[in-house]
């Protein structure tokens, strides 16, 4: 009865540490994307921005003509 009680204690700690691990992989993996969306994003408003940049200038360029 005593080694059914450790063994049921070991498995519930090993349950619980790759549980652990699990979830910890998971908000990693949540984060890089956080990462990657927040690159991607900037990179589409610097895309915009450097258009809109390119206009005003070329507007500039043809007013003072």
């Amino acid at each position: 009865m005593r080694d059914m009680e450790r063994l049921s204690t070991l498995r519930n700690e090993l349950l619980d540490i790759f549980m652990s691990m699990e979830n910890d992989e998971h908000q990693q993996r949540q984060k890089s994307a956080a990462v990657r969306h927040l690159r991607a994003r900037r990179g589409i408003e610097l895309h915009g921005e450097f258009k809109r940049l390119e206009k005003e200038i070329s507007d500039l360029d043809d007013a003072l003509q």
